[in-house]
């Protein structure tokens, strides 16, 4: 019997979602300093990352990003949480987070500085939402390992503080987009991400 070739075995990957483009959403667990209608904000841009094809990722905590796999689970979506407990039982009791709207939960007992890191590593890009410190957090990581960002722009402080810090850091980037529609912002991140796809197939063939 002849082994299968490993070119052939990639012939049918197009059936798999782990081809799927993985788009995160960061964002306050706590809103309310969001503003009106930003839950309804964060719930459209769930439903954009599922309708345009892919699969959202956030950290597995309430409010907005909540909102957002709200959002994803109503356009049958595929939702997966990080979460910065070690189990369901921590997750629930301690930290108090939900279990709903998540197809899959990794705990992954790094508490928040931990999980921040696994869950902007796990996205091929992260949307940036209204949020908090550490909100700030996953923005600063995914920004340093250059990964596309989405900066949904709305009743909240959130996007001028990002573009603040960028100007007085120094560190001006076009890979950081600013725009207060979700379905164009997730359109454009989505350019982005599969342009940086077709350069690495360019680099790594049958990558």
């Amino acid at each position: 019997m002849e082994p299968i070739s490993f070119n052939a075995t990639l012939e049918n990957n197009t059936k798999h979602n782990h081809l799927k483009i993985k788009l995160g959403v960061s964002g306050a667990a706590e809103t309310g300093h969001c503003g009106l209608h930003a839950l309804d904000k964060a719930k459209e841009l769930g439903r954009q990352i599922v309708e345009q094809g892919a699969i959202i990722i956030t950290g597995a905590t309430t409010g907005f990003p909540l909102w957002s796999a709200m959002g994803a689970k109503e356009a049958n979506g595929i939702s997966i949480g990080l979460s910065p407990a070690q189990s369901e039982r921590d997750h629930v009791e301690t930290w108090r987070m939900p279990i709903d709207y998540m197809d899959l939960i990794i705990y992954t007992g790094f508490g928040f500085p931990g999980r921040d890191l696994l869950f902007t590593r796990s996205c091929d890009a992260i949307f940036i939402g209204c949020g908090r410190i550490g909100t700030i957090h996953e923005f600063t990581i995914a920004f340093e390992d250059n990964k596309p960002i989405g900066v949904l722009e709305g009743p909240w402080t959130m996007s001028e503080q990002i573009k603040d810090m960028m100007l007085k850091g120094n560190r001006p980037s076009d890979r950081v987009i600013f725009d207060e529609d979700p379905k164009r912002l997730v359109e454009r991140i989505i350019a982005m991400v599969e342009a940086d796809k077709a350069a690495l197939k360019k680099e790594v063939p049958n990558s």
